[in-house]
């Protein structure tokens, strides 16, 4: 066999096994499919604001079970979507919409798990964040289970279990602490953090992080032994604006959930909270350039391309 046929061989098997994704996959075969999901987004956000932050919180959470695979959308007595992490969230039913338009315009074409990616991008524009350009070629996911999502960051890891979890991911510091930053839209149920306002580790007493003039505030909205159910914003003050004052809250000690406020109390984060910030001395960065950065570089985590994986003609089902 000669060098030239043996690298020629090399190169499409490459490609058949599929190696990632590029900007503008779509572009001949679904030229629309980037204008149907923004307007879909766009229609569904209107019917129901709480999709805004589900659609990122959607993604997130997909791209941390088994990869971008879109098995988070899959219907199922023990699903994903079934487990508690993920039952909060809203959405879905965007992504249902966006996928039943695209079906009737290129039929087979886009994956599911390539609609959820840029769903939650185009839910950060429409937010008053910054665009980036989405990389898709994905393919979908068949299997779909609650007890894979045991490994999602949780509201009370500390930070070197979260450093770890998105390491396992091939994601390190400084995208955990941009990534976390998209808490700046949504909210949080009292049941994930009223623990933090009266008997925090058995101590009688709120959770030290807090800022004292803010517990009244929570306290007001999570009474002890309330509704658990009560949703409070992450994000005091700019609850519906993707913007960085979620990181000023952090230094004010305005954090909600206990895994957000230890990026503030511990170094290994705080360095980069306060580069968000502007701090003298240190080496600015730009929250929301920043954050598209890190959600292609997670958007590209574990993929299924070319050949793996499938196309749902439905997201909800496995065809």
């Amino acid at each position: 066999m000669s060098i030239l046929l043996f690298l020629l061989l090399g190169t499409l098997t490459t490609l058949a096994l599929g190696q990632g994704t590029r900007v503008g996959f779509y572009r001949t075969t679904c030229p629309r499919v980037e204008s149907i999901v923004r307007s879909t987004v766009e229609s569904g956000i209107q019917s129901n604001p709480r999709a805004r932050p589900g659609l990122l919180r959607m993604f997130f959470h997909d791209c941390f079970v088994n990869g971008c695979d879109a098995s988070i959308l899959i219907d199922g007595p023990s699903a994903e979507k079934t487990a508690a992490p993920n039952v909060p969230i809203r959405g879905f039913e965007v992504i249902d919409a966006a996928k039943t338009q695209l079906e009737a315009t290129c039929p087979g074409v886009v994956s599911c798990a390539d609609i959820l990616a840029l769903a939650a991008r185009d839910s950060v524009v429409l937010s008053g964040g910054t665009s980036w350009e989405v990389p898709t070629g994905r393919r979908d996911g068949l299997v779909s289970q609650a007890s894979d999502t045991a490994n999602l960051p949780a509201f009370n890891d500390p930070i070197s279990v979260q450093i770890r979890k998105f390491a396992d991911k091939g994601l390190n510091t400084q995208d955990l602490v941009t990534l976390v930053g998209g808490h700046t839209i949504g909210t949080a149920a009292c049941a994930v953090f009223s623990y933090r306002l009266y008997n925090f580790n058995n101590t009688n007493g709120p959770d030290p992080d807090i800022n004292q003039a803010f517990l009244p505030q929570l306290r007001a909205l999570c009474p002890n032994n309330g509704d658990g159910s009560t949703r409070v914003g992450l994000d005091t003050g700019s609850v519906n604006n993707f913007d960085n004052s979620y990181y000023a809250n952090l230094r004010n000690g305005r954090g909600v959930l206990e895994s957000d406020a230890k990026l503030w109390s511990d170094p290994t984060t705080q360095r980069f909270v306060q580069r968000f910030l502007g701090v003298r001395g240190l080496p600015g960065m730009r929250f929301d350039v920043e954050f598209g950065r890190s959600m292609v570089k997670m958007g590209n985590t574990e993929l299924k391309t070319g050949s793996q994986g499938e196309i749902r003609r439905v997201c909800t089902a496995t065809n």
